[in-house]
């Protein structure tokens, strides 16, 4: 049965009030002034029945886990041994001084029964708390993504024939580590369709730069370009390319703030010609680094004829080189889906242009994609010089995001195992950096407000009431 709390501000055996004891100022006392927890009670309803034992409040849980992360305490036992000697904790939970504090394991407990959607309800308030404090203007994200290290040591990886892995993963149901849709020739076989953690299976190896490989999570984010409010979360095996996510994190970001994305901004790796063709089919402007640039050539072939000089036929569906000849489909790609188009090996060795146009023995070819026209679009745009100086925003407000959950919030490996215990981590972790941005507006709002009092902001904000 779930239990209710009933808060109540009176006068201990020790005659200490909490409420008198937490300075007006305290950050957790405009946390509470600014998110309302209890919504958590209607969410998880359906977890509790009737009879029985009567739970801790659905809030107290929800408040504990908001406090983990917001002060990036190293673990739950240690945030249940901090409670008793934190007043403003105690306060903050509605807690007395002789109140009994419950077991961290109630913690683990609690995750599990509600699943990860009840946290990904606590981030989406979050980010509705912010539009409605007109934090979001929501018209142009930011994406981008980082890996998590898994809590699982590079020892725990099995290695086995994909049968044995592909057994072992269905046993546990860890998580599919491939995109149903992709760029991966149908016949090639994955690093990790040959190796499994036997701590974590869910997730993945991958490499960060140059270090050695290891399970990892990869966090997908969008951050608006207005304050940097989290907009939309996604978490997949560390396997996963980022560039894959940025239609997710689009549609995400539409539902989450009601607003359609006009532009959407990420570095070299999400510059891929699916994304810049689904962002002109959505009236998205692509302002994605990356991609080869129309006419642009490898520096060691730069003394050959570019692409822009052959010319391409829609009629007829051939491209015309600078001698003259015809180049037609000759085959398409059967995992990428672009086309192949070359004249013949014949016709190229004879070239008197050959040493300026290619050095295969094959000849010259060309790929084009189903969807050039939208894609050479999306291209000049994101050669703009709105696209750059989109890029160059981008470096300190998502960078700078992640920043601040690595540095302060402990992002940057997991606590627990399986993938939706790390959904949870991400969705908390944004969460609380969205209450900070509103928290800073909201001081930034009272501290204008009380400058145009008689006698300025000085002398005042020690007093703030949250709730002026």
């Amino acid at each position: 049965m779930m239990g209710v709390h009933q808060s109540q501000n009176e006068l201990f055996s020790y005659r200490v009030n909490l409420d008198h004891r937490v300075r007006r100022d305290h950050p957790l006392r405009r946390v509470a002034a600014a998110i309302d927890f209890t919504f958590v009670r209607a969410e998880v309803a359906r977890f509790y029945g009737e009879n029985g034992n009567v739970g801790v409040d659905p809030v107290i849980l929800l408040k504990l886990m908001f406090l983990l992360f917001y002060d990036d305490i190293p673990s739950e036992r240690e945030l249940m041994e901090r409670l008793p000697e934190r007043l403003d904790y105690l306060w903050f939970l509605g807690y007395g001084l002789e109140d009994d504090i419950p077991d961290h394991s109630v913690l683990s407990k609690a995750r599990r029964r509600w699943g990860s959607e009840v946290f990904a309800q606590v981030f989406i308030h979050t980010v509705q708390q912010c539009v409605r404090a007109g934090l979001v203007d929501g018209r142009k994200i930011h994406v981008d993504s980082s890996l998590v290290d898994a809590n699982a040591a590079r020892e725990s990886v099995l290695k086995g024939p994909p049968e044995l892995i592909a057994a072992y993963k269905a046993a546990y149901a860890a998580q599919e580590s491939k995109l149903a849709e992709g760029t991966t020739a149908p016949g090639y076989q994955a690093v990790n369709d040959h190796v499994v953690s036997t701590t974590d299976p869910d997730a993945a190896l991958a490499r960060k730069g140059g270090g050695l490989s290891r399970p990892r999570y990869h966090h997908h984010r969008a951050v608006d370009d207005a304050q940097g409010v989290i907009t939309a979360v996604e978490t997949t095996p560390g396997s996963i390319a980022e560039s894959s996510q940025l239609m997710e994190l689009v549609q995400q970001h539409q539902t989450h703030t009601g607003t359609a994305v006009t532009t959407a901004v990420a570095d070299g790796a999400y510059g891929t010609a699916e994304n810049l063709a689904a962002c002109m089919e959505a009236g998205i402007a692509p302002h994605l680094g990356g991609g080869q640039k129309m006419g642009q050539r490898p520096e060691a072939a730069a003394h050959l004829f570019s692409e822009d000089k052959f010319i391409y036929d829609e009629v007829s569906d051939t491209y015309r080189c600078p001698a003259g000849q015809k180049l037609v489909r000759r085959r398409l790609h059967p995992y990428r889906g672009t086309g192949e188009y070359t004249a013949g090996k014949t016709v190229c060795q004879s070239c008197s242009l050959r040493q300026q146009c290619t050095t295969a023995k094959m000849g010259r070819s060309l790929q084009r994609h189903p969807k050039e026209k939208l894609i050479e679009q999306g291209r000049r745009l994101a050669r703009s010089v709105a696209a750059q100086r989109d890029r160059r925003r981008r470096q300190h407000l998502i960078e700078g995001s992640f920043a601040q959950a690595a540095n302060q919030h402990g992002f940057k490996r997991s606590r627990w195992r399986r993938l939706w215990r790390q959904q949870i981590q991400d969705w908390l972790i944004a969460a609380v950096q969205n209450v900070k941005i509103l928290l800073k507006a909201t001081v930034k709002k009272h501290l204008a407000a009380m400058a145009q009092r008689p006698g300025g902001a000085a002398g005042h904000f020690c007093g703030w009431n949250p709730t002026d």
